[in-house]
């Protein structure tokens, strides 16, 4: 066939193929793709502007990079999809647990097979996907699983002495030969193991068991860690920092638009029984929980708040409003307010809190950060313009009214109940969160009104959704901390 891929050495030469190495690979793949204006990273939001173009300029500069930053910042999303700047597949020699270059082999496999066959010495090849390798780094990582060791076993069957290059068992970075080996969570990687990196890095040899290796790899090393860890649990010894080109720091969504996006883009939200329909007002909500959270002094701030939440509440909030719609018939599944406090195990389990935030507890903490979220996105929305209207709100629950919300109730019966409180409806229609043909989002909009009210403490509302009159403050001060009725 006359466009077979050369299968022998002889072929390969024949073929005018040209090794590079995979610095210059990366390189020359990255600037075709900033030539063809393509997306270098899809899937990734808010970083266009600040962590792309570093990342970016450290390929360019062929530079090993670092990426720093919080959990739940698309570390590992980032550095997976650096295998798409690589060749659709190479050519290796046949066998090599090392990826051997067929015109320069590193190992002892492959310069004896080259030496022994020649132009016959045969060629496979091997796909981009099967070049990148990855590893999280634990404290029981060994010399052995990164590096390698020597197996006896292998020693004995091919009779070579345990100093023989042949008698090794190749760790993970030398099979990442040729590619890009990637490794999480530095920090956590024993220091041996780091100078062991430094040393291969720097000088391309290593040490087994004492019998000296020449390995000089050809490798772009990315790794990932967390600025906690630098004191947690571990630190980066200083030469292998030295050596690493670039340190980027990653970073939250920096708008509530941007992590939006984010949300709607990783959340499971298509359940394919019933149209899903979140109103934007709602996923505001959810995701200014995050924002919010970030803020709060009660919450560690070292170890961040991960972008997993707003994920999670969205899918939580999603799967309570669907559970809604199928008991009570509805054919369509439209969350509410009332769904994100069902979703605060969404919320509590990924906040870390300091001792203060320990004292006040992590649902109450949930529940006020639901609170002022609503009250924000609300305000967000032009909730000034309805003034008017939630005076009267206020005034019916200052005269004792009371209302109940059944979080099981369906949108037209959840309505209904909302017409007794004067002015309520009216509200969402003068801010234009009225859906005419829709219950479900006038309902979720009449609840955003009454969450806001409480966020501003003019309404009290308690945990088992049963709004009322706001407690008033004591007299001669000790403001009132917002909370709800036990």
């Amino acid at each position: 066939m006359a466009n077979a891929k050369p299968a022998t050495l002889g072929e390969l030469r024949k073929s005018g193929y040209c090794p590079r190495s995979v610095k210059d690979e990366i390189r020359q793949n990255l600037l075709r793709k900033l030539r063809a204006g393509e997306t270098l990273f899809p899937g990734i939001v808010g970083y266009d502007d600040t962590v792309v173009p570093q990342v970016v300029n450290a390929l360019l500069s062929r530079q090993n990079f670092i990426l720093l930053g919080l959990r739940g910042q698309a570390k590992s999303r980032i550095i997976r999809q650096l295998v798409s700047l690589l060749d659709d597949e190479i050519p290796i020699l046949a066998g090599s647990e090392v990826n051997d270059d067929p015109f320069a082999p590193l190992s002892k496999y492959g310069r004896t097979l080259v030496e022994s066959e020649g132009d016959d010495a045969p060629i496979a090849w091997i796909p981009r996907e099967q070049r990148y390798v990855e590893k999280l780094a634990t404290p029981d990582v060994t010399v052995a699983d990164i590096i390698g060791d020597v197996d006896p076993i292998r020693a004995a069957r091919g009779g070579h002495v345990l100093s023989d290059e042949l008698t090794i068992n190749f760790g993970l970075l030398p099979r990442a030969n040729r590619g890009i080996f990637a490794i999480n969570e530095l920090p956590d990687l024993a220091g041996k193991i780091q100078v062991g990196l430094f040393n291969i890095m720097q000088e391309g040899d290593i040490q087994i068991k004492g019998y000296p290796v020449r390995l000089p790899l050809d490798v772009l090393l990315v790794f990932t860690a967390n600025p906690e860890d630098y004191t947690a649990r571990g630190k980066i010894i200083t030469p292998l920092k030295d050596r690493i080109g670039a340190e980027i720091a990653t970073h939250y969504p920096e708008s509530v638009e941007a992590g939006i996006a984010i949300t709607q883009q990783e959340a499971w939200t298509e359940r394919g029984a019933l149209p899903v329909d979140i109103p934007d007002f709602i996923a505001e909500v959810i995701e200014r929980i995050a924002f919010l959270a970030r803020e709060d002094k009660r919450i560690d701030q070292r170890s961040g708040v991960s972008q997993r939440m707003p994920i999670s509440v969205t899918e939580n909030a999603v799967s309570n409003a669907e559970r809604r719609a199928v008991l009570t018939g509805e054919d369509s599944v439209i969350p509410r307010i009332s769904d994100i406090y069902a979703a605060l195990p969404a919320i509590t389990g990924k906040l870390e809190l300091e001792y203060e935030g320990e004292l006040v507890g992590s649902e109450k903490i949930a529940r006020e950060l639901v609170s002022r979220a609503a009250g924000d996105t609300f305000r967000a929305w032009g909730g000034e313009a309805a003034e008017e209207q939630l005076e009267e709100v206020v005034e019916y629950f200052d005269r004792g009214g009371v209302l109940q919300l059944d979080d099981d109730s369906a949108a037209s019966a959840l309505l209904e109940g909302f017409r007794t409180v004067p002015g309520l409806l009216a509200a969402v229609k003068e801010v234009g969160l009225w859906v005419e043909d829709s219950p479900g989002h006038s309902a979720a909009a009449a609840e955003l009104v009454l969450e806001a009210l409480v966020a501003e403490k003019r309404v009290s509302r308690s945990s088992t959704g049963r709004f009322s009159r706001a407690p008033r403050r004591a007299a001669g001060g000790g403001g009132f901390k917002p909370g709800f009725d036990a």
